[in-house]
């Protein structure tokens, strides 16, 4: 059976690729920031294991970790979960920074080296789901861009690495999703939340998967998602 771990599978796209993983039978990994949290995830997924950690203070992980049954081995390794704060460069704060670092970049870094060794053994595949701003930094997404211009970085230095062990790392850059985060960013910039014109997070799910289920002779290094077209209005027959 293949065993996925999941980071942010309780909403958006990580609720999506799991929610997709989870109706074909796999075997999931569910990380959790806490015990609650955990109980949650088990009950929206019967039978899936679930990991306690908090990705907003990396520097805990391992010690959590070492508390808790890792698996022996493991097929994908899926970064999904991530925060946002929005604010120009001359009134973000540090913990603005340290927050959106913290959880978007430091922790998927650290919890990809805890867990490389299960990786190795399988020759898994490590997914990161970054974004647009992974690849742009628009006004008022300095600290978010930042994060995620470094988790590119993270992904493509680790890609170089891994190879000789056999390890994929893909990298996908979703644009705007209706999901709470996109709700959150609406209301930061002062907008009503409003899901036309946004992505499903099922789309994104599908390309995500498309790079994990591609054949082993095959790596998917860099994938661009974007809202397509406005459908054109049906015209009814007269």
């Amino acid at each position: 059976m293949t065993t996925h771990l999941i980071t942010g599978a309780g909403s958006g796209i990580g609720e999506a690729v799991a929610r997709r993983l989870h109706a074909r039978g796999d075997d999931l990994i569910l990380l959790a920031r806490d015990a609650g949290r955990a109980r949650e995830l088990a009950e929206l997924y019967p039978g899936a294991r679930t990991l306690v950690g908090d990705l907003a203070n990396p520097d805990r992980l391992s010690w959590a970790f070492s508390h808790q049954q890792l698996p022996d081995r493991l097929d994908t390794l899926l970064h999904i979960a991530g925060v946002v704060d929005l604010g120009p460069v001359g009134e973000l704060t540090t913990k603005a920074w340290r927050s959106q670092l913290d959880v978007n970049l430091v922790a998927p870094a650290e919890l990809t080296r805890l867990l490389l060794p299960q990786l190795r053994v399988s020759q898994g595949h490590v997914v990161f789901v970054n974004s647009g701003a992974g690849l742009r930094a628009n006004p008022d997404w300095a600290a978010y861009a930042a994060s995620k211009h470094g988790l590119k970085a993270l992904a493509d230095a680790l890609r170089a690495e891994e190879r000789p062990h056999g390890v994929r790392v893909t990298s996908v850059y979703p644009g705007r999703t209706a999901s709470p985060m996109q709700a959150k960013v609406h209301q930061q910039e002062g907008r009503e939340y409003d899901t036309s014109g946004l992505m499903d997070p099922d789309s994104v799910a599908t390309a995500v998967l498309t790079a994990v289920d591609l054949p082993r002779d095959a790596e998917i290094q860099d994938l661009t998602v974007r809202p397509g077209p406005a459908p054109r209005p049906r015209t009814l027959p007269g």
